[in-house]
């Protein structure tokens, strides 16, 4: 019985191959092959064997296995390749890619960037403003951008001016004058600060938007 238990514990660890040996009540195990010797028939499994009296046995059987093919493994049809769109380099795609990503009319942010700097990327104002949208050092420090880099700086311009929007409650003549004189000043005036610049400022803006129908 021990020898019986031995064999059909290494038979269930033994990959199927090879032949069964049927036992005399019944019982089928699988090994690898045997020899016999007189009465004494070995069982060979892996790496061991175990003997067996041959009146134990009533023969042995092939084990029938027969190798499956290869799975074949259908063709996947080819995922159909979307060309990306080429990243916004002059200006007008920036402040047309900046305003479509905030939620802005396109030529408000245009005529924003005329009005600032003529749409010149190395544009730096006496006060120190740079690039396409005019960021002074620390606007763009606070909005965490590099103002000397276009996409950065018109994107961070059509932001602020978006939270300038916000801010304002959507009026947009105190959020351009916010934008060119910055908050404090509509802050303190309580609406848009005497300046002249400010005033011409929001007055060229309001014109452009007007003559492309942006403004009614």
């Amino acid at each position: 019985m021990r020898l019986l238990v031995l064999i059909f514990t290494l038979a269930a660890t033994t990959a199927f191959a090879g032949e069964y040996a049927v036992l005399a009540s019944g019982a089928r195990l699988h090994i690898d092959r045997h020899e016999a010797d007189g009465a004494i028939v070995r069982l060979f499994y892996g790496s061991g064997f175990a003997e067996m009296n041959l009146t134990s046995l009533r023969g042995f059987e092939d084990d029938g296995l027969v190798t499956p093919p290869p799975a074949v493994i259908p063709d996947t049809p080819a995922t159909p390749q979307v060309a990306a769109r080429p990243p916004a380099t002059t200006p007008l795609e920036l402040a047309d890619a900046a305003a479509d990503k905030y939620g802005l009319p396109r030529e408000l942010v245009r005529s924003v960037m005329a009005a600032e700097s003529g749409m010149a990327p190395g544009a730096v104002s006496p006060k120190g403003a740079i690039g396409l949208m005019q960021l002074m050092p620390e606007t763009a420090h606070v909005l965490g951008v590099n103002p000397y880099d276009p996409a950065q700086n018109v994107d961070a311009g059509a932001r602020y001016l978006r939270d300038l929007l916000e801010k304002y409650n959507y009026g947009l003549r105190h959020a351009l004058a916010a934008y060119n004189a910055g908050p404090g000043a509509v802050d303190k005036y309580n609406g848009i600060p005497p300046y002249r610049e400010t005033i011409d400022y929001i007055s060229r803006i309001e014109k452009k938007l007007k003559n492309t129908n942006a403004l009614k």
